[in-house]
């Protein structure tokens, strides 16, 4: 039997590679997710992430009660295209404001295992720098 854990998160994915985007309630977690749905992603999960441990890789993926929604704040909960599993690559903090031009490396702990972490970043070119990171990786890691 695999270790697993659900986290209160939102988790979209590019691909089969996949962030968490973590934060407080109210934090901006599902927006921040749906920003990154109209740039290509898929959902995996919103509001619960389950999280297990294969292969030595966490991979992520939605309780089947939450399967394929995602809350719009003001708007509803909406119907999502989905993306069933995916290897977590990358952990978001929304509580946690960037400031620095080049961050320090940091890291978020699941079961175990880490994942690198980022702290929210207030510009336009947060979203599209995490869908890269999600398709293509850092140049210096």
């Amino acid at each position: 039997m695999s270790a697993s854990h659900t986290l209160h998160a939102t988790c979209v994915a590019w691909a089969d590679r996949c962030v968490i985007i973590t934060g407080k309630s109210g934090s901006g977690k599902s927006a921040f997710g749906l920003q990154l749905m109209a740039l290509g992603c898929k959902l995996v999960a919103d509001d619960g992430v389950h999280v297990t441990l294969e292969n030595d890789a966490l991979v992520a993926q939605a309780p089947e009660a939450i399967k394929g929604l995602i809350e719009a704040r003001g708007i509803g909960i909406l119907n999502a295209e989905v993306q069933g599993r995916a290897k977590i690559v990358l952990a978001v903090d929304l509580d946690q404001s960037e400031p620095e031009r080049l961050p320090i490396q940091r890291s978020f702990e699941v079961l175990g295992h880490n994942v690198p972490l980022i702290w929210r970043v207030d510009a336009p070119h947060f979203a599209p720098a995490i869908l890269q990171i999600l398709k293509s990786g850092w140049s210096d890691r």
